[in-house]
């Protein structure tokens, strides 16, 4: 029987790997993927809390999250593009220059 131990065991470990996804690459469309697996694992654990206190609440906002992640990623997805317009590239080190721009003004 699938307890909810094994449901916050899958969801940590999806959380840790977005997290090492997140924080290891330096490609933007990998790293927006890192972010949705990250955003997928708490919407396991709503859902799993959700299941145990026999009520709905946890689902409606594993919902609301995917509502939101929809709209990062259609977002995120319309800067990356707007980016690899201006630099033909999506790797993070070809955009130092524009956090020192921001800094310096």
């Amino acid at each position: 029987m699938i307890t909810l131990n094994h449901y916050l065991v899958l969801s940590f470990i999806l959380f840790i790997l977005g997290f090492a996804v997140l924080s290891l690459r330096r490609n933007l469309l990998i790293m927006l993927m890192g972010v949705e697996i990250m955003l997928n694992a708490v919407n396991i654990a709503l859902v799993a809390f959700s299941r145990l206190h026999q009520g709905v609440e946890g689902q409606m906002a594993a919902f609301f999250v995917i509502v939101l992640a929809a709209a990062e990623a259609g977002v995120g997805l319309a800067i990356v593009i707007a980016l690899f317009r201006k630099r033909a590239s999506v790797q993070t080190h070809m955009f130092m220059d524009l956090r020192d721009r921001v800094t310096r003004s």
